[in-house]
């Protein structure tokens, strides 16, 4: 959804890309996804990276490509590597770390 309202209660996460807002999603396809484009062994490990800052600039492209997919964006890598992220690679690091974080919290434990 572009230009819509993140819904945190649904695991949404809003970003804007090149001036656009744009909703992202960790759906089960875009775990899948993050999984086979990290080699995760798992995805929690991953989860674990983030929340000790220990997370790659790779980490953080792949997260946001598996939510923007995973919310119907058909964004490519080059295109979202070629994106600007308002608020830069701080905005996008939050960005990915709230997606891993409502995809694996219980709804009364999201904010």
């Amino acid at each position: 959804m572009t230009g819509a309202t993140a819904n945190p209660w649904a695991g949404e996460v809003a970003l804007i890309l090149d001036g656009e807002r744009h909703t992202l999603k960790l759906t089960l396809g875009a775990l899948v996804e993050l999984e086979q484009a990290l080699g995760a062994d798992s995805l929690m490990a991953l989860v674990e990276r983030f929340e000790g800052g220990r997370f790659s600039a790779r980490d953080v492209m792949a997260v946001l490509m598996a939510g923007l997919h995973g919310a119907g964006h058909p964004v490519s890598a080059a295109a979202l590597v070629a994106a600007e992220i308002a608020g830069g690679p701080i905005e996008a690091a939050r960005a990915a770390g709230q997606l891993l974080a409502r995809a694996f919290a219980l709804p009364e434990d999201q904010a």
